[in-house]
C-alpha cells in the first residue's frame, strides 16, 4: 500500500531531478552553448541595425527623388500649356491625388476651367433609369439631340451630355452657351449626381479624368464598366488623359491600356499618385496638344514609357 512517506520520498526525488538539471544546465549555457547564443544575439542584433539603416536610406532616396521632381518641375513644364484650358473630371477614387496633378496643370500654363466630381451615385447600376430621364430633361437647345448615344444606358447618355458642355465644340458647330454650361452642370448636381463649381463656363479644350483604384463591393464590375464608359464619352468629344493609381483589376487605366482601340486615342498616367506622376500626366496632356498622339505611361503593366517623347 502507498503511504504519506513514499509521496515525501517520491517528491523528494523530483525536485533533487530538478535541481541537478538546473546545476547542470546552468553549467553547460556558462560554457560554448552561452557564448554560441551570445554569439547569435549579437549578429542579429547587427544584421537589425543594418536593415534599419537601409530602411533609412532607402526613405530618404525616396523623398530626395521627390524634392527633385518638385524642384524640376517648373522648368520640365514652363510654358507646356501655357493658353491651354483643361476641365478636370474626379471620380471618387481620384481625390487623394487631384491637388497634386492640379498644381502640375497650373505649374504647366494651364487654365482650369473648372472641376466636375463624379459621385459613386452616378456609376450606382441602380439609377440607369434616372441617370436617363434627367439627361432628357436636362439637354439644351445648343447641343443637339443627335449628339447623344441613342440607346436605354444611363451613364452613357449622361456622360456624352457632360462631354459635349464640357469640353470646346467641334469647329463650325455651334458652341454650347455659358448659361446651358452652367444649367445642365447645375441639374445634375441638384439631383446629387455630381459637385461642380459653380463658375464652370467656357468650355475646355481638354479633359483630365482623375481616378485610382477599382471599386471592390458587390457591384464593382457594373461600376467599373460605367466608368470606362464615362471615359469613352469624353474621349468621344475632345483630347482626354486618365490620370490614376494603379492599373490592376478593372480600373479604367488596366482597361483602356488592354484595348487596341481605346489606347490609340485614351493618354493614361498609372502613379498619378506620386509626384513624378503627377508631373507625367501634365506632360501626356502636352503630347495630345502637340502631337494629337495617345501613350501608356507609368511603372505598372501595360506601360510603354515612364515618361512622353514631346518629338514627332
Amino acid at each position: 500500500m502507498i503511504n504519506f512517506r513514499y509521496h515525501v520520498v517520491s517528491l523528494t526525488a523530483v525536485f533533487l531531478a530538478l535541481a541537478i538539471g538546473l546545476v547542470v544546465g546552468t553549467a553547460a549555457l556558462n560554457g560554448p552553448v552561452a557564448d554560441s547564443l551570445k554569439d547569435n544575439v549579437n549578429a542579429l542584433r547587427k544584421d537589425n541595425q543594418q536593415l534599419r539603416e537601409s530602411v533609412s536610406s532607402l526613405q530618404r532616396e525616396v523623398d530626395l527623388e521627390e524634392d527633385f521632381v518638385a524642384e524640376a518641375a517648373p522648368v520640365m513644364l514652363a510654358g507646356k500649356l501655357t493658353d491651354r484650358r483643361v476641365a478636370l473630371v474626379v471620380l471618387p477614387s481620384g481625390q487623394d491625388h487631384v491637388e497634386g496633378v492640379t498644381a502640375m496643370l497650373e505649374t504647366a500654363g494651364a487654365s482650369v476651367t473648372g472641376r466636375v466630381e463624379v459621385l459613386d451615385k452616378f456609376v450606382d447600376p441602380e439609377n440607369g433609369t434616372e441617370l436617363l430621364e434627367l439627361a432628357t430633361r436636362a439637354l439644351p437647345t445648343s447641343v443637339p439631340a443627335a449628339d447623344l448615344p441613342r440607346n436605354s444606358d444611363g451613364v452613357e447618355t449622361s456622360a456624352a451630355l457632360l462631354a459635349n458642355v464640357l469640353l470646346e465644340r467641334p469647329q463650325g458647330t455651334p458652341p454650347v452657351t455659358e448659361a446651358d454650361v452652367k444649367s445642365v452642370l447645375s441639374a445634375y448636381r441638384t439631383a446629387g449626381y455630381i459637385n461642380a463649381d459653380e463658375q464652370i463656363g467656357t468650355p475646355a479644350q481638354a479633359v483630365l479624368l482623375v481616378t485610382g483604384q477599382p471599386y471592390v463591393d458587390r457591384d464593382f464590375a457594373k461600376k467599373d464598366s460605367a466608368v470606362v464608359t464615362v471615359a469613352v464619352q469624353f474621349d468621344r468629344v475632345g483630347p482626354l488623359v486618365v490620370a490614376g493609381s494603379g492599373a490592376s483589376g478593372g480600373n479604367v487605366v488596366a482597361v483602356v491600356r488592354g484595348d487596341p482601340t481605346l489606347s490609340k486615342t485614351i493618354s493614361t498616367v498609372d502613379h498619378a499618385n506620386t509626384l513624378q506622376g503627377q508631373l507625367v500626366t501634365a506632360l501626356a496632356l502636352t503630347e495630345q496638344f502637340m502631337f494629337n498622339r495617345a501613350g501608356q505611361y507609368g511603372v505598372n503593366s501595360g506601360a510603354a514609357s515612364l515618361v512622353p517623347k514631346l518629338t514627332e
